[in-house]
């Protein structure tokens, strides 16, 4: 069944944004690449918790400085364009090249939108990592984690792509991959392939959320 944004619990969605089709199958890869690829998330993830625990977060007067680092080291590590070509999926092949900068535009502000704004949840939640699996060219990963929240273990996987730099493409929490998600809650607009509503509707998400973010 489809799980809606607010199906995900606030603690779960904060830690989605430590870090952002085809069913992939996971064989043996290289140990360098398999390294390189987590060095990678867990740098990333480590410069998120620094920023997370300042007290500044707290602080309404310096929260906004604080949530605009976070978003900066994010964007490092989550292709957006990736997300978004795959969240569509194979329609992505009907969409213009300007359809396809509108759309990213406006699933990665969505994406904003609706997480970074939970990022204050963040109650000192721990993260260990539990397994590694990639592709046989070692062009891919999948990096499985498990986060401790009041004291239950949630599995968190982080599927990564070699683009000159590794990058984060998909994001499971609990066996639910985030860019099957959304497309599932696109699919009706997919299938009678009206891209500009798509587009319209993805931009009405991300108001919806900032307003909700707003109140």
């Amino acid at each position: 069944c489809t799980m809606t944004i607010y199906d995900i619990s606030k603690k779960i969605l904060a830690v989605l944004m430590l870090t952002a089709f085809t069913v992939f199958f996971f064989q043996g890869v290289s140990q360098a690449a398999q390294s390189e690829a987590r060095m990678e998330l867990e740098r990333t993830i480590n410069q998120v918790l620094g920023e997370l625990q300042r007290p500044e977060l707290k602080n309404p007067a310096t929260r906004a400085n604080v949530l605009s680092r976070v978003e900066g080291i994010i964007r490092q590590l989550f292709s957006f364009d990736e997300l978004s070509m795959r969240t569509v999926g194979p329609s992505w092949k009907n969409f213009s090249p300007a359809q396809k900068q509108q759309f990213t535009g406006a699933f990665e502000t969505l994406l904003r939108e609706t997480y970074l704004e939970k990022l204050d949840g963040y109650n000192g939640e721990s993260v260990s990592y539990t397994g590694e699996t990639g592709s046989r060219k070692g062009d891919k990963v999948e990096i499985q984690t498990s986060v401790n929240i009041q004291g239950k273990p949630v599995p968190v996987s982080y599927r990564m792509l070699k683009k000159g730099r590794w990058v984060v493409y998909d994001v499971i929490i609990e066996g639910v991959s985030m860019v099957q998600n959304y497309r599932s809650q696109f699919q009706s607009i997919l299938a009678q392939g009206d891209v500009e509503r798509l587009i319209e509707q993805v931009r009405a998400k991300a108001q919806e959320a900032r307003a909700h973010n707003h109140k």
